[in-house]
């Protein structure tokens, strides 16, 4: 028996979450790198086509992605460089900034579908549905307690 054996589940919880956050990453960038686009890059525009039902705004991409305003605007900068996306001032308040896909964005999506498709099956592999749902469970806590200790840090 090693000593990951005999970890405390949370510590190896802790540890797991973010060793498989980086090698996911890793592997990201290198598929990614063809394209001439990075995995904060690629994970933005996914966000903006999943999670919203009109342009989001920099704040509402930042707080999906678990990010910084100002991490959301460089990445937002960098791939408005690529044709991948518009900064648009909103129209009833020009204070704010949405992040809208271009049509250039929808079609790279196309073109690495297939690569993204082998690259969830193989991440996945060997995982059964009751073992996803309960992972989904567990990191949905681990989100949203996440989320808490931000805004406690806040209020402080």
């Amino acid at each position: 028996m090693n000593k990951l054996d005999l970890m405390k589940d949370k510590k190896f919880m802790f540890g797991a979450v973010l060793i498989v956050a980086n090698r996911m990453d890793t592997l990201l960038e290198r598929e990614l790198k063809e394209y001439d686009v990075t995995a904060k890059q690629w994970f933005m525009t996914v966000v903006i086509d999943n999670s919203f039902d009109k342009a989001p705004t920099i704040k509402e991409v930042a707080r999906e992605m678990g990010s910084s305003h100002q991490n959301v605007k460089q990445v937002a900068l960098k791939l408005e460089q690529r044709g991948l996306l518009v900064l648009e001032k909103d129209k009833k308040d020009a204070r704010v900034t949405r992040l809208k896909l271009t049509e250039e964005s929808y079609k790279f999506s196309q073109l690495i579908q297939g690569k993204a498709a082998i690259f969830t099956q193989e991440l996945f592999d060997g995982i059964e549905d009751e073992d996803m749902s309960k992972a989904r469970i567990t990191l949905q806590r681990m989100m949203s307690n996440l989320i808490k200790m931000d805004q406690g840090d806040k209020e402080e």
